[in-house]
């Protein structure tokens, strides 16, 4: 970067405007991100808790269940994220969002609707296809706004979103199935959806791209193809294993939040209510926290070697092994409420500073489809393929464990945690002259 770029960069840490932009709205667009994202969790996540009563109402196994929770979801999900990235890069991103915002809010709601599991699939693949256009355009936009350096917590802070709709996804919808069934859930969590689209399309402006790194899009040239941005991303080995490390981390996580619900009422005869009351305290509050803490862990720790963006997430995720061993294998509901307490922890610890990475390793006009292409690869393997894994291998152990078979399903697929943290440190040893060569890729 040049020296003048510096200064202007140097300007946009000391909190100066930019482009019109005081630090108060700057810390308000970033809130109402991630308000949308946490609506975006909050539909996403529901079906957990809601999938014992869906079951038993619809007749499904739970190979059925996992397809709904990963495959159907996911592929959708992950593959649209990239076409829409591409004209996130090239359009106005807050409108982007605000669409995205009003089709998987609507489609929440039409799962309400549904009779059979040709209904739930369809309506989830909507959902999906909503969601893919959220996440991508946000990061861009909070690159955009937030420096190299606070970049990380911006990000923590966005995937705060996480942990806050898996709370009221679990508290709302545990409580409303309870009383009033799991279509009234639905129609609950989906409505506010449409309203947060009319907060980001009226209240948010797109913001000028580059800003907070010293340059102007016009600078940065025209946004390129998929295929050079992938080419880029896949040529460092960096990347290579961050995304890898994230896949893993997105597998164990997915499979866990999505399961642990039915896992719960099967094993120690919980409640809905009760179930989404715990998990909404956990997961909220302990979750939130470990997103938080690992992201503003990175950015400290980082100013003195950039590396611990991926070293701190690397140890986060060798902590979660012997905890998650030790929840299944628990033979007391409260005893494996404890243990739960490090995996959710850790469950969202990863996204922010690989985010913030991510963004680093590609040049300015890549940014929006970065993410999208760090999406596609942990989605597809994470969201896809964790919850449908735990629903085929509960249906194969069920004949040795019956209710149980569930139990030893999450207990068999917690090898992954120990297995991503060894790509985060792999992807350490690279890292910083990955970043260099981005950063003179991005000025030649």
């Amino acid at each position: 970067m040049t020296d003048r770029a510096g200064a202007v960069s140097g300007a946009a840490v000391a909190g100066e405007p930019s482009q019109g932009f005081t630090p108060a709205y700057r810390n308000y667009a970033l809130f109402v991100l991630m308000v949308a994202y946490t609506a975006n969790y909050v539909d996403r996540q529901i079906l957990a808790i809601l999938l014992q009563p869906i079951k038993l109402e619809l007749g499904l196994t739970d190979t059925q269940l996992g397809f709904l929770s990963g495959i159907t979801f996911a592929i959708f999900y992950a593959t649209l994220g990239v076409p829409i990235a591409m004209w996130a890069d090239r359009s106005n991103r807050r409108n982007i969002v605000a669409l995205a915002l009003t089709i998987f809010s609507s489609m929440t709601v039409v799962c309400g609707f549904v009779t059979n599991f040709a209904q739930l699939a369809l309506a989830r693949i909507g959902v999906g296809i909503g969601e893919a256009g959220s996440s991508p355009p946000s990061h861009s936009m909070i690159s955009d706004m937030f420096p190299p350096e606070k970049r990380a917590s911006a990000m923590g802070i966005y995937s705060l979103g996480i942990n806050i709709g898996i709370l009221i996804g679990f508290l709302v919808g545990g409580w409303v199935s309870q009383w009033y069934g799991w279509r009234a859930a639905f129609f609950i969590v989906g409505a506010p959806g449409l309203l947060i689209a009319l907060l980001v399309r009226f209240t948010l402006k797109e913001p000028q791209r580059g800003h907070a790194d010293g340059t102007t899009a016009q600078a940065a040239g025209n946004a390129p193809k998929v295929g050079e941005v992938f080419r880029l991303l896949w040529s460092q080995r960096s990347f290579r294993h961050i995304s890898i490390g994230c896949a893993l981390a997105a597998f164990a996580g997915y499979a866990g939040v999505t399961w642990i619900p039915a896992f719960l009422m099967r094993s120690y005869q919980m409640q809905p209510g009760e179930i989404g009351t715990w998990l909404a305290l956990i997961i909220g509050f302990v979750g939130g926290a470990g997103t938080y803490a690992t992201a503003w862990a990175a950015d400290r720790f980082g100013k003195r070697d950039i590396r611990w963006n991926v070293w701190v997430v690397a140890i986060v995720m060798m902590a979660c092994f012997p905890f998650s061993v030790a929840m299944y294998l628990s033979p007391d509901k409260y005893w494996a409420l404890f243990f739960f307490l490090v995996p959710a922890f850790a469950g969202a610890a990863y996204i922010g500073p690989s985010l913030a990475m991510t963004q680093g390793l590609v040049v300015l006009r890549m940014r929006a489809v970065a993410s999208a292409v760090l999406f596609l690869i942990l989605n597809l393997i994470g969201m896809g393929l964790g919850p449908q894994a735990v629903g085929i291998v509960s249906d194969l152990y069920a004949p040795a464990f019956g209710d149980e078979s569930l139990r030893y399903a999450l207990l068999t697929i917690m090898f992954v945690w120990p297995w991503s943290a060894v790509h985060f440190f792999l992807g350490a040893k690279s890292l910083k002259a990955d970043l260099e060569k981005a950063r003179t890729h991005g000025l030649r």
